[in-house]
């Protein structure tokens, strides 16, 4: 097969593969579950920020502190675009006359946010799937495996985010493989003119982490002080120490057979 052909089979491939293996695991979960999952998806969420995509934005640029710069220019985006969807709710309902609702979801806006960062990443896994390919089809196909192994955590994290956004499960699925056909766009984008997009890789990079820092520490963190017992506290710091476990995991994993 040629090298392009390779790019977008294993970007098509890579993308669809994580959204539907987490799909599965988060759609074969109880709904007593989600609360627990919830805090699993926090530490999936900063495991995948601070150990994986940060430390490969800076490493890209050079320049740490050009990174965080464009990670703290992300999160102040971030903020108004919530504030924007927010304005939109609020103009379209009394707010007030939705609190009850406001109580079980956020009115889609982390699910929104994660999204938009999830395409950015998405977006940098193809242009890695692509570099790699150019360079041995090996190469490649190592790096497509090793994508994949990060991402299932990652998106098992992303969809219960959207179904705690009160999204259905049926639109948290076609989302999140519309968001996942990033990789195509990347890889395709990326063999076409790879020099060009070295200097975008970082900043792609940056706004992902951003965005799962954001939905982290401001939309998912604050839901867990509403059960501020001992015992669920316990809970909460377990699982979220499990996700940030599992990205570690992966991250090391995919580096022994890199």
């Amino acid at each position: 097969m040629s090298t392009l052909t390779w790019v977008i089979l294993a970007a098509l491939t890579g993308g669809v593969l994580s959204v539907l293996a987490a799909a599965v695991f988060a759609l074969t979960a109880r709904g007593a579950w989600v609360p627990h999952l919830i805090s699993y998806a926090i530490g999936a969420l900063l495991g995948a920020a601070f150990l994986e995509v940060l430390p490969n934005a800076i490493e890209a640029r050079g320049d740490a502190g050009a990174t965080t710069a464009v990670v703290l220019a992300g999160i102040l985006g971030f903020f108004i675009l919530e504030k924007l969807v927010l304005w939109r709710h609020c103009h379209d309902h009394h707010c007030e006359s939705h609190e009850a609702r406001a109580a079980e979801h956020d009115h889609g806006r982390s699910g929104l946010l994660i999204l938009v960062g999830d395409t950015f990443h998405n977006f940098v896994d193809g242009v890695l799937i692509a570099a790699a390919f150019m360079q041995d089809a090996r190469l490649g196909v190592v790096t497509a495996l090793a994508i994949i192994a990060h991402e299932i955590p990652q998106e098992v994290g992303d969809f219960l985010i959207l179904l705690h956004s009160g999204y259905s499960r049926l639109k948290a699925l076609v989302f999140n493989l519309l968001s996942s056909l990033a990789t195509l766009a990347g890889g395709l984008l990326a063999y076409f003119a790879l020099s060009a997009m070295r200097d975008v890789v970082p900043v792609f990079l940056a706004l992902a982490a951003a965005s799962m820092i954001y939905v982290a520490v401001a939309d998912l963190i604050p839901g867990l002080h509403k059960r501020a017992e001992l015992r669920a506290t316990v809970q909460q710091v377990l699982l979220i120490a499990a996700g940030i476990a599992t990205i570690h995991l992966t991250h090391l994993l995919a580096g022994h057979y890199a």
